[in-house]
């Protein structure tokens, strides 16, 4: 079972249980105000169709948010997932957009934290060696000082939307390992890179769980669309540079969205 269904089939068990004693159980989602905070991956850099007045968060009618918003009608819905986003700028700047009657908070953060865009460069540019140390660099920081960043943006969260059901979402391994790509990185790089990014899920779900948000991991929704797939849903090395290993519109529509929505 994926990290993403063990934990909405515990949220179901948890409404379940709510119902037999009684308990009032929160109302849709869809009814309330919806708030989409967090980095690049939620505000759909890659996915192109910017709004206007997104600037360089570069905020896309086609990134999950504004895909199910669209779709289900919440009361209110404010997006402020900006490119380049950290734990701490999320914290300080996106929080604002919540309240006592926000209801749905989705976030992506912590690539940035550890410095993943970093590392994609190094290992494009800087050969096998300068890339795993890279990676390791990357896993060190995801074990060490991450834990305590995500746990102080989620209580802040919680602190601010009380009512809210959050949704933290992951991050998609990056390459098929095996697969089409004759050129390029070396399949020790990609092995790595998939590994960190698995620690990386890993370390964001823990952190979710322990502040009572639901996960959703997008790992089996990108599995054979990864790069060197032959059907890849995320940019490669691009022009502009910034959609580099950023999910494509419908990396968004196919892989970002039925994660989100199945636990909304």
């Amino acid at each position: 079972m994926s990290v993403r269904r063990f934990w909405a089939s515990a949220s179901t068990l948890l409404l379940a249980a709510a119902a037999a004693f009684g308990l009032a159980q929160p109302a849709s989602a869809a009814a309330g105000g919806y708030v989409a905070l967090g980095d690049s991956y939620s505000s759909g850099v890659g996915a192109g169709s910017y709004l206007s007045d997104s600037g360089d968060c570069r905020r896309s009618t086609k990134a999950y948010p504004y895909l199910w918003a669209a779709a289900n009608s919440p009361s209110s819905f404010t997006f402020v997932a900006c490119s380049g986003a950290t734990t701490n700028s999320v914290a300080s700047g996106q929080l604002s957009s919540l309240s006592s009657s926000t209801s749905l908070v989705s976030v992506t953060a912590g690539g940035n934290d550890v410095g993943f865009a970093d590392v994609m460069q190094d290992c494009v540019l800087s050969g096998e060696a300068a890339c795993l140390a890279g990676v390791n660099s990357a896993v060190g920081q995801m074990n060490n000082t991450l834990p305590s960043r995500l746990g102080s943006l989620y209580a802040s969260i919680h602190s601010k939307a009380p009512q809210a059901h959050v949704v933290v979402l992951g991050y998609p391994r990056f390459y098929k390992i095996g697969g089409s790509c004759i050129a390029g990185l070396t399949e020790k790089e990609r092995t790595a890179i998939n590994g960190a990014s698995d620690v990386l899920n890993g370390v964001i779900a823990k952190q979710a769980a322990n502040a009572g948000f639901t996960f959703s991991s997008v790992v089996d929704e990108f599995t054979g669309h990864e790069l060197c797939s032959g059907d890849a849903w995320l940019h490669s090395v691009s022009i502009p540079v910034y959609n580099s290993y950023h999910p494509k519109a419908v990396g968004q529509s196919n892989g970002y969205l039925p994660a989100f929505r199945s636990v909304a």
